[in-house]
């Protein structure tokens, strides 16, 4: 029997019908299908291969955390950015009546810097307003009534510059001041521009003086029919309010100043006057608020239509401020910053019935009374000056340093000369042997002193050693202050408490516009200048040496 052949192929496909049901088999699923439809039909979607990566998901949650905070610091006011934050902060201002309208376009408040610590923080407790107000009007009454502390003697006369152009070596013999009898240069050598008597008034025959005092008390009616000269001239307003705006002189104002003054400077419209925030209710009536400007400056605030264009030189007051303009062809120096000085550090002499003073430079905006600035930091820490220590740097060397580096003084050779002749007459880093001062360089945009024997002499000192070298009042701080006697007392307070206390603004630069400053050459310096030189040890100290 014949073995049994292959199956007869399949007359549809011409296959073997083993390799037909083969082909008629369904292709077996796949697994993703196999899970689907274990799932019942639900279906698996996957994200898009950009949101799974952890990094790209956190930094966007912090760009979305982050922006609005960054748009409200940056557009909210630096004096009311804790109002939605759980902090103690500023006294709000909502409410309060503005002390001066400025006209659009001036931009007092524009490019206010940043702080890079918190602002909602308190650094300083200070007392009550009527606690202060009473304990420094007491202080004052007191001191007017004894004269039992001793006063400084000042040198007059005329010489070639405004504090004298002394020698070092006379610059020194000043620094112990141990006899009261001896007289101790103090600038005012040559005028500084006050307006003795204001000019609308020197352009009426002397003889009318009285005749203004008779408008005080009396109706304008009666005037006119007495003086028509006169009545011409007065307003029908006409008060004796604005008689004494008329008839008294910047310097008659400033010696009736028997309390606390508040001083401030714009010289060749290097920045905004801007109006203090936070007063009391008594501030303004009890305390003086005196802004120095010259003629350049005067133009810009007339341009804007902040003060008006007044030919006659009377009286002018912004907001807080009284204005005392000073003609710049009879300014001491041509250099803006070192006419600022004079203001900044010889306050006693320009208000000598004041009993305290606080300056404050144009770019500082005040957010804190300043009768509550005198009380806490001053009164209340029983010294003679307060002033706020650097952010930064410690020793004067450091601030000298960085005076050249920064181009705050393009002269770096006259930098030098002061920092050797300081080295030489025994200037030393800073120490725990210095204390209780904290450092040697202080921020000096805010400084606060009591008027008396030895803040004054400090000043004095200090003005001379600014004329001497250069404005930069940093780096003779520490080297009148370690070398005079009597020693004065000074609260050198944190950083903090200057950013608490008020704002900071740019100032007012323009291109090309060095700021008053010299022009030269910066020089690099080498390791070969070091080498025998007077600072030598001073440095090698700085730097951790041993000597």
């Amino acid at each position: 029997m014949a073995p049994a052949g292959p199956p007869p192929p399949s007359s549809a496909t011409g296959l073997s019908p083993r390799f037909a049901r083969k082909r008629r088999r369904k292709p077996k699923p796949s697994n993703h299908t196999s899970k689907t439809a274990n799932r019942m039909g639900w279906v698996r979607v996957r994200s898009p291969p950009v949101l799974q990566s952890k990094l790209l998901c956190l930094s966007l949650l912090y760009l979305l955390t982050t922006l609005p905070l960054a748009v409200y610091v940056s557009f909210s006011d630096p004096g009311r950015r804790c109002v939605l934050l759980p902090f103690p902060s500023r006294a709000s201002t909502a409410g309060v009546k503005a002390l001066f309208e400025y006209p659009p376009g001036y931009g007092e408040h524009k490019h206010a810097l940043t702080v890079p610590r918190a602002l909602c923080s308190n650094p300083v407790v200070f007392a009550g307003y009527k606690t202060a107000l009473e304990e420094i009007n007491g202080l004052c009454r007191n001191l007017s009534e004894s004269h039992a502390s001793p006063v400084l003697r000042y040198q007059k006369g005329t010489r070639d510059s405004f504090a004298g152009n002394l020698s070092a070596d006379e610059r020194r013999s000043f620094f112990s001041h141990t006899d009261s009898e001896v007289e101790i240069p103090c600038g005012f050598f040559k005028k500084f521009p006050l307006r003795e008597v204001g000019e609308f008034v020197d352009q009426i025959h002397i003889r009318y003086r009285v005749m203004f005092t008779i408008v005080a008390f009396s109706s304008r009616n009666i005037v006119a029919q007495l003086f028509p000269a006169i009545a011409m001239i007065i307003p029908s307003n006409a008060s004796q309010q604005l008689l004494e705006k008329v008839m008294v002189s910047d310097r008659l104002a400033m010696e009736k100043c028997s309390g606390v003054v508040v001083a401030s400077a714009i010289f060749n419209d290097y920045d905004k006057i801007r109006q203090p925030k936070g007063l009391g209710s008594e501030t303004l009536r009890t305390t003086c608020f005196f802004m120095f400007v010259d003629d350049a400056t005067h133009r810009v605030l007339a341009r804007h239509g902040v003060m008006a264009e007044d030919e006659h030189g009377g009286a002018s007051t912004v907001g807080a401020w009284h204005v005392a303009r000073l003609r710049a062809g009879e300014l001491p120096y041509e250099n803006p910053a070192m006419n600022g000085v004079v203001a900044k550090h010889l306050l006693h002499r320009l208000f000598p019935n004041a009993r305290f003073s606080v300056w404050v430079d144009a770019k500082m905006q005040l957010t804190v009374d300043p009768l509550l600035l005198v009380h806490s930091l001053l009164v209340g820490k029983g010294v003679d000056m307060a002033v706020s220590r650097h952010p930064f740097n410690l020793h004067t060397m450091e601030e000298a340093i960085a005076t050249a580096r920064w181009r705050k003084w393009d002269d770096v050779e006259s930098i030098r000369v002061q920092m050797e002749t300081y080295c030489e007459n025994g200037l030393q880093p800073w120490s725990p042997n210095k204390l209780p001062y904290p450092s040697d360089v202080p921020d000096t945009a805010i400084i606060i002193r009591r008027h008396g024997l030895a803040s004054d002499l400090f000043s004095c000192l200090l003005f001379n050693e600014l004329e001497a070298f250069n404005p930069r009042d940093q780096l003779a701080f520490a080297y009148v202050r370690d070398q005079m006697t009597p020693k004065v007392s000074i609260n050198m307070f944190e950083v903090e408490v200057f950013e608490h206390i008020a704002v900071e603004y740019r100032h007012n630069l323009k291109r090309g516009d060095t700021g008053g400053r010299k022009q030269g050459i910066t020089s690099m310096a080498s390791s070969r200048d070091i080498i025998g030189s007077s600072c030598e040890k001073y440095l090698m100290k700085m730097w951790g040496g041993v000597y």
